[in-house]
């Protein structure tokens, strides 16, 4: 988000609000990201694990909040909201695949049915121009910093070599996420329904790491070196 100055004039005296502070400017830009994603994910397993609900009525509880989110952007913004929608496909989707029941490797492997779900969604958001995970990765750029969240807005809008890296970062998680869903599944058909039980968290950390490492490597570095090169850059021009 953009932090601007409100500025008055009378005569020579020019007086300038307080700027925002760093925590302040970047809690608007995580709170769509914790909404949509931390809060319906993370009350699942919560009440799942934690309070031995069902699949089902986990599944039904915590699509409350992203169907609440969608409907509110479509009524009142005139816009889908993204994130919103997704999660609440993946926990509809879920819905509909607790009702098969009886096998347990079927049951394993429709666990994986998410992250395809979510890994799917990234990649069409990259297809259609409009990067979902940006919305997790630009806070941590920009730190709540006015003058890298004008740069950031003066990358996007004319720097191809930092769209592609925004584009980069969601279609290594999208990529990532499709492929855990593959190794599980297989895994799910192929190995002890014992093992697998505790390998899937294992393979569902693993891809996130691996998530974690090669978009930094492939995005967040480089984007981050020309954040802090346009900011110099706009500083000595200023000078």
């Amino acid at each position: 988000m953009s932090i601007t100055a409100i500025e008055t004039s009378t005569g020579a005296t020019t007086v300038e609000a307080p700027a925002a502070t760093s925590a302040d400017a970047a809690r608007p830009s995580f709170l769509p990201l914790i909404l949509d994603v931390a809060v319906p994910v993370g009350s699942y397993y919560l009440l799942k694990n934690g309070f031995g609900m069902s699949t089902m009525a986990a599944l039904g509880w915590s699509s409350v909040v992203p169907a609440v989110r969608t409907v509110w952007g479509v009524v009142k913004e005139r816009k889908a909201n993204a994130l919103a929608g997704l999660i609440l496909f993946v926990n509809v989707v879920g819905l509909a695949l607790s009702l098969v029941a009886g096998d347990p490797r079927l049951m394993l492997a429709k666990d994986s049915g998410v992250s395809s779900a979510i890994g799917i969604g990234i990649l069409v958001s990259v297809k259609l121009g409009r990067p979902m995970m940006t919305a997790g990765m630009k806070p941590f750029l920009i730190k709540g910093d006015a003058a890298k969240n004008a740069a950031w807005d003066r990358l996007v809008a004319g720097s191809p070599r930092f769209r592609k890296a925004e584009r980069t970062f969601s279609l290594v998680w999208g990529v990532v996420l499709l492929g855990e869903c593959v190794a599980r599944v297989v895994g799910a058909y192929t190995l002890p329904v014992d093992t697998m039980v505790w390998l899937g968290t294992v393979v569902m950390i693993g891809s996130i790491a691996v998530a974690i490492l090669v978009g930094g490597r492939l995005a967040v570095g480089p984007m981050e070196k020309m954040l802090e090169n346009e900011v110099a850059g706009t500083i000595q021009s200023k000078s």
